[in-house]
């Protein structure tokens, strides 16, 4: 990195010079635990009989339901409201999953024998469409007759994920000119040392952005500052080896790398600024500006899931796996469309 006068400065003087934080850290959402999201009709609602935690299929169309990854979904109950009100002779349920194969004898369902469906462990891979036919009989008794009707339900499962909330850290720095080509290579410098700074954290530093522009004030003349900013994500590649051996919920692991990012980059800063007012006779013509350090909440989405308030209108703040021909493979809040390839399925985090 160089300063205003276009020669290099020694490795003491550019750690010396940068002094502020740019870096966004992120740290989860916190929903209840095991809590998952469904779409009941209205009609469902105003039913005295609704059961807490169950939802109940309907004729003609799909009812859609958001299940927290690593947690169980709501009961599946294979009949809608109005059925579940009469008696049923002689009841006979049939589940199949999104493959279209029978769910009898899986490991990740608990099925009960009045037709309930619970799916234990929900991973974004389980997503998808659940089926179930209901055959019973009717019978006539004044015609001395019986016969037998079915009825088929289906639920659109959906793993979700609380949103991460990033800080998106904006800081200032002066500078000799904003036209100089040392401007640049000061930030991208920057970048590196706080990418070295978390590294083991598997956090990647992202979306580096500045501008400069010229200031007028009052006491200090017309100065030019660099307005920089910086994102810290937490999902860098390899960043699953550090939830250890056992798959789960990554949530708290994760949140723990995201605060120890967070106090590693205030630390080094915060040492920057000491050296910069007690033990520096000359101040680097790149320095951070006292008092600049901003912080702005992001959200954002972890890879293979996003946003979509179109599709998914009840859990529109939720981070939902993305869906069959989709993918997402950073910390995007949304789901992106891959061209010409629609063999991905769901929680693809990128497009082959």
């Amino acid at each position: 990195m160089v300063g205003g006068s276009g020669r290099p400065c020694s490795p003491q003087r550019v750690l010396l010079g940068m002094v502020a934080v740019v870096a966004t850290v992120v740290a989860p959402c916190w929903g209840t635990p095991g809590r998952a999201r469904a779409a009941p009709k209205e009609d469902q609602l105003s039913v005295g009989l609704f059961r807490r935690n169950a939802v109940y299929g309907s004729i003609g169309s799909a009812e859609d339901v958001y299940v927290k990854t690593s947690a169980s979904s709501p009961s599946l109950v294979c009949m809608d409201l109005s059925v579940s009100q009469e008696e049923i002779i002689d009841p006979k349920f049939s589940w199949t999953g999104p493959d279209g194969t029978s769910l009898g004898g899986q490991g990740h369902v608990n099925l009960t024998g009045n037709g309930e469906l619970v799916l234990v462990g929900f991973q974004e891979s389980m997503s998808g469409a659940y089926t179930c036919t209901l055959s019973h009989r009717i019978l006539e008794t004044s015609a001395q007759e019986e016969a037998e009707v079915s009825n088929t339900y289906r639920f659109m499962v959906y793993a979700y994920r609380e949103a991460d909330r990033a800080d998106r850290v904006s800081v200032r720095f002066t500078a000799r000119g904003c036209e100089l080509e040392a401007n640049a290579r000061f930030v991208g410098e920057l970048k590196k040392i706080v990418e070295n700074l978390i590294s083991d954290l598997m956090c990647a530093v992202e979306r580096p952005w500045y501008r400069c522009h010229s200031l007028e004030v009052p006491q200090r003349g017309s100065p030019s500052e660099l307005f920089v900013s910086f994102q810290v994500n937490p999902f860098a590649p390899g960043w699953e080896d550090l939830c250890g051996p056992i798959p789960r919920d990554c949530e708290d692991t994760v949140t723990r790398r995201a605060q120890e990012a967070r106090d590693r980059i205030a630390e080094f800063f915060r040492k920057q600024t000491y050296t910069l007012k007690h033990k520096l006779r000359t101040v680097p013509s790149i320095h951070y500006v006292e008092g600049s350090f901003s912080v702005a909440p992001v959200d954002s989405c972890q890879p293979g899931f996003g946003r979509d308030s179109v599709t998914h209108r009840s859990c529109s703040g939720c981070c939902v796996v993305c869906g069959p021909g989709t993918y997402s493979p950073d910390s995007a809040v949304s789901c992106r469309v891959c061209v010409g390839h629609r063999t991905v399925g769901y929680g693809a985090k990128s497009c082959p």
